[in-house]
């Protein structure tokens, strides 16, 4: 059994590069002979031995943002049009689930944004996420009503 005063406190010693042929590491201090290698303050980056290094293995990124919104927009033009061609019903409530039934978004898309662009004469019921003051006012002019859900 060790006891604490016979603990041996072993701390080995620092090699002391370029201290003269008796110390193993003399002369060129264990950097070979010659070459960019040996020389001080020197040093290739990222260099992986001729295999092609990882930065450029990597997909370049660029400045996409990774948690980026998918917000799908609609004018109040293509609503009508959508509607003339009996792809989504104006009595019933439209919102994001209705508009990707009818393959007007796609499945990645979870909030929409309503915009005024186009004419527009149709009494509906719309749930979105965002809208614009116009086509706010365009909508309830027509005798609807657009309910805007509140985002934080």
């Amino acid at each position: 059994m060790t006891s604490l005063n016979t603990l041996n406190n072993h701390k080995s010693k620092k090699i002391r590069v370029g201290r003269g042929i008796g110390s193993g590491k003399g002369k060129t201090s264990g950097r070979g002979v010659k070459g960019q290698k040996s020389r001080s303050g020197v040093a290739i980056k990222s260099f992986e031995g001729g295999q092609m290094p990882l930065y450029r293995r990597l997909p370049k990124r660029g400045f996409n943002p990774i948690n980026k919104k998918d917000v799908g927009v609609i004018n109040l033009g293509d609503l009508q049009k959508l509607i003339d061609a009996k792809k989504i019903s104006a009595d019933a409530k439209i919102n994001i689930n209705t508009l990707k039934k009818s393959k007007v978004f796609r499945k990645s898309i979870n909030k929409f944004k309503v915009l005024s662009n186009g004419e527009f004469n149709l009494k509906i019921d719309i749930e979105a996420d965002y809208s614009s003051k116009t086509a706010k006012d365009k909508i309830e002019k027509a005798g609807g009503q657009i309910t805007v859900k509140n985002h934080s």
